[in-house]
């Protein structure tokens, strides 16, 4: 019988995807069933050859053979996962299998997984594409019963492909020529680097920033203060000149001139794309972007509670009106009076405009499934993301907030106050706001002339937060929501870029590469040309091979510009000690493990930690832990209380790990010894008694 074979990015969803259809045969890479397999990659399974694997001029990180532009870059398994492309080659060569589905994740990388692995296997049989946008069992086979062929979606491998050669010619060639020409490890990207410069330039702002004084005159109407109006709210920027604009107002009684009435009306805000998401998990929880991914994607995979995360869209499509009702019974443990509230009003979405196929691209808005979560299951990170996601969902069920909003103008001769006041007239989505004292007023009333000053200083700009560089990138085209994580995350591995607090800053290492590299490369304009451009491939309205033949011209560009800057580079990671190898100095680098030293000489490969790791070994004299050195004869225990040294052994011949039987004679024996000695009198007398007998 012809078997389908499936292809997951993962093996929670494959086995997900088993046991819907069917397939119950576990073995160790795979699950079989009647008339399917379903597999699994682990992320991607091959990656874009490196330099030196295209050609041996380039294993040398030397400027004379740069740029690098292979006329083809080719794809090469990942060591790690070998076992597992293994497994897929070997199970399209069975005469059983008729045909491939794509079932990785639905997205631009999703089909570039699944599309490399199938040229590597070098499948030849009819391939078909899963697209789901939830885990359930419902979405599932609502999925499989509309497979479509691949080829719809060959646009968007060609914008994934072109998106990942791009990378590799402006990434590899950009950081090798400013590497070998300043003789560190600089590393620039056609998103990274933009990306660098907005949180520099914010920087900018805040290092140019002289805060200044200024006055501001209000004026006391009963319970409540009115503004005064001006165009520049900070002009009275002297003492003396605001007492006396007061002493001329306070001659004679205010009156009300003229009073505006009008209805506002604010529906809830629409449901979360990814990207807002985690900024609004960033400000109130101060998660990280990748955090806060990690976080959905454990929600979407193991949960299966919410639907695809890395969406770019706040808005539904106009097929998934059915299924709203049956998702917020799914969601009624949550708030059961409010839930129950919209059920009967019969489900009714109140915001109809979330319904629009044209705001749609690949993926909906982020919402709830029709699953219904066990809330026990879930860690206190997870439910954070989930009530966010489900209180947005049923904002779209909630009365519209309408509120009437009254603006009293006051004047004292050619001068004018402004008071505002809001009365609510029905609270809708925003059930706990607070309703103001309203104060009723008539036009021509007088109004005694009740003024004070208030002495205020002009604030600086705030630093960028994950959330607010988000915003930014988002603003300027600079990655995709499912890559603008990754992004920041490397940048702080690069050491370009730290956490300081909720904020980010700038490090003296990302401060000069911004001067290094091209300003056109540092500013986001080109990065987001670039970015529409991989959008238009994605739809089938730009050629990708334009495109890359674009990339290239720029790529060589940018490095003929680095070759001939005279720009000057100051290592601030450079120590002045000395390499006990070489004698060259050694470098600081930071690492997950900690900070270590690394030597500056290309040629010379020693390292060593920068501070001693504290092991579990304990030290013989004072039993407490060792700290793990590094000499000339290599590593070694010594004790930072007593200065004990010991030398470490090998593997082998370490002690293996007691069993429970050995713990309990070791503990009878200490328990033993720390009995009660007998004297030496006792002693004697019993030998004694011994000998008699």
């Amino acid at each position: 019988m012809k078997k389908r074979l499936v292809i997951a990015e993962k093996p929670s969803v494959a086995r997900d995807l088993s046991r819907v259809l069917g397939a119950t045969q576990q073995h160790k890479n795979y699950f079989e069933g009647k008339d399917v397999i379903v597999t699994w990659a682990l992320g991607h399974l091959l990656s874009l050859k490196m330099p030196e694997e295209i050609d041996r001029n380039w294993q040398k990180w030397q400027m004379e053979t740069l740029p690098m532009i292979p006329k083809k870059i080719g794809i090469k398994p990942l060591p790690k996962t070998r076992g597992q492309l293994k497994t897929i080659q070997n199970l399209v060569k069975r005469s059983d299998i008729s045909e491939a589905v794509i079932a990785t994740d639905a997205g631009r990388e999703g089909e570039l997984v699944a599309r490399w692995i199938l040229e590597w296997v070098r499948f030849n049989k009819p391939v078909k594409r899963l697209w789901i946008s939830s885990q359930t069992d419902k979405a599932i086979k609502t999925g499989f019963a509309n497979l479509k062929p691949a080829e719809a979606y060959n646009d968007l491998y060609y914008s994934a492909l072109a998106r990942a050669q791009a990378d590799w010619l402006v990434g590899l060639n950009v950081t090798r020529a400013l590497t070998v020409k300043y003789q560190d490890n600089l590393s620039a990207g056609r998103v990274q680097t933009p990306t660098l410069a907005l949180v520099r330039e914010q920087e900018k702002k805040i290092e140019k920033f002289i805060p200044k004084k200024y006055f501001v005159v209000n004026l006391k109407v009963g319970q409540k203060t009115a503004q005064y109006v001006t165009k520049n709210p900070q002009a009275l920027t002297e003492r003396a000149a605001a007492e006396k604009l007061v002493k001329k107002l306070q001659v004679t009684p205010g009156k009300v001139s003229e009073i505006q009435v009008k209805d506002r009306y604010e529906a809830a805000p629409l449901p979360y794309d990814l990207t807002e998401l985690q900024r609004e998990a960033n400000a109130r929880y101060n998660y990280s972007a990748k955090q806060t991914l990690s976080l959905v994607q454990s929600l979407y995979e193991k949960h299966k509670v919410v639907s695809y995360p890395r969406t770019d869209s706040k808005y539904l499509s106009t097929d998934l009106k059915a299924t709203m009702k049956e998702r917020l019974l799914a969601v009624r443990n949550f708030a059961p009076e409010q839930v129950q509230k919209y059920l009967k009003q019969g489900a009714k979405v109140v915001q109809q405009k979330v319904f629009n196929n044209s705001k749609v691209s690949d993926h909906h808005a982020l919402i709830p499934t029709e699953q219904v979560p066990n809330y026990a299951k879930f860690s206190n990170d997870e439910q954070r993301i989930y009530n966010l996601i489900v209180a947005r969902f049923l904002g779209l069920f909630a009365p519209v907030h309408h509120e009437k909003q009254a603006k009293i103008m006051i004047e004292f001769g050619q001068n004018l106050f402004k008071l505002q006041q809001t009365t609510v007239i029905e609270a809708g989505w925003k059930e706990n706001t607070v309703t103001e004292q309203e104060q009723v007023f008539t036009v021509g009333e007088k109004i005694n002339p009740q003024f004070n000053l208030e002495e205020k200083l002009t604030q600086p700009p705030r630093p960028l937060t994950e959330g607010t560089l988000l915003g930014k990138m988002e603003h300027y085209g600079l990655g995709t929501p499912a890559t603008r994580a990754e992004i920041i995350d490397k940048l702080i591995r690069s050491e370009l870029l730290e956490r300081q607090g909720n904020s980010l800053r700038v490090t003296p290492k990302g401060k000069q590469l911004l001067n290094l590299v091209n300003p056109e490369l540092a500013t986001p304009k080109l990065t987001a040309k670039w970015e529409k451009e991989l959008e238009a491939i994605a739809q089938g309205k730009y050629n990708s091979q334009k495109f890359l033949q674009e990339i290239k011209n720029d790529t060589k560009r940018l490095v003929r510009e680095i070759k001939n800057s005279e720009q000057k580079y100051q290592d601030f990671s450079l120590t002045q000690k000395p390499c006990p190898e070489c004698g060259a100095m050694l470098k600081v680098r930071k690492t997950r493990d900690g900070e270590i030293y690394v030597c500056s000489n290309q040629e010379c490969d020693y390292r060593r930690r920068k501070e001693a790791r504290v092991s579990n070994h304990r030290c013989p004299q004072c039993h407490k832990k060792m700290l793990i050195m590094e000499g000339k004869n290599g590593k070694y225990f010594r004790c930072k209380y007593d200065g004990t040294t010991e030398k470490m052994t090998g593997k082998k011949e370490r002690k293996k790990k007691m069993n429970k039987r050995e713990e309990r004679r070791l503990l009878k024996k200490i328990n033993q010894d720390q009995e009660p000695q007998e004297s030496a009198l006792a002693q004697a007398l019993k030998a004694a008694l011994g000998q008699e007998d």
